[in-house]
C-alpha cells in the first residue's frame, strides 16, 4: 500500500490508507486514544479503539516524536468535533494497524516554539530536530522556491550552471 501525506488524506474518505510521521501528541479520552501525526505537510488526527487490539496496545508505550506507520480508515469527524484550524479538521483515521518505525529519546528542548529561547550552540548540536520546527520548515521551503526562481530566470537567459567540487585539507 502506498503512503498518502496527510494533506491529501481528506480525499480518501471511506477508504482504507496508509499514513506515516511523527507522533506529535497523544491524548486519552476514557478507552478511545487520539495521536496527532505530523508529517511534512501538516497534522492529521488518528483515534485507536479497543476494538483493534494490536494497534490500541501498541498505542500506550507511544511516545511523541516517535516515527509511526499506520493503516486505517479515513472518516468525517463529528460537526462538533471538526478542527478549523488545520487542513485536516474534517476527517480523522480510524487505525487498524500500527508500527513503529523508529522510537525517540525525550527531546533535549521542545519543537514547539520558534526556538529563540534556546541557546543556538544546542540549536546546532541538534540541528536535525531544529528542523522539525514550523519557522525553519518554512524558511527551507522559501529558500528553495528563491533558488528554484533563480535557477528557471537564468536558464531561459541560456545561463549555464557549474559546480565545481570543493577541494579542502
Amino acid at each position: 500500500m502506498k503512503r498518502i501525506l496527510s494533506i491529501d488524506t481528506p480525499k480518501y474518505i471511506g477508504k482504507k490508507i496508509k499514513v506515516c510521521g511523527w507522533v506529535n501528541t497523544i491524548r486519552s479520552h476514557g478507552k478511545i486514544l487520539f495521536v496527532d501525526l505530523r508529517d511534512r505537510k501538516g497534522i492529521l488526527q488518528l483515534v485507536f479503539t479497543p476494538q483493534n487490539k494490536n494497534a490500541y496496545k501498541l498505542v500506550k508505550d507511544v511516545r511523541p516524536e516517535w516515527v509511526i506507520e499506520v493503516v486505517g480508515e479515513v472518516s468525517e469527524r463529528p460537526k462538533q468535533m471538526i478542527n478549523p484550524k488545520i487542513e485536516t479538521g474534517k476527517i480523522e483515521i480510524s487505525v487498524q494497524d500500527l508500527k513503529i518505525l523508529s522510537k525517540a529519546k525525550t527531546l533535549p528542548f521542545s519543537i514547539d516554539g520558534l526556538g529563540y529561547e534556546i541557546d543556538e550552540e544546542k540549536r546546532m548540536k541538534y540541528r536535525y530536530l531544529d528542523l522539525r520546527r514550523e519557522r525553519m520548515k518554512k524558511n527551507l521551503i522559501s529558500r528553495d522556491k528563491i533558488i528554484q526562481f533563480m535557477q528557471d530566470y537564468l536558464h531561459k537567459e541560456e545561463f549555464v550552471e557549474i559546480k565545481t567540487p570543493i577541494l579542502s585539507k
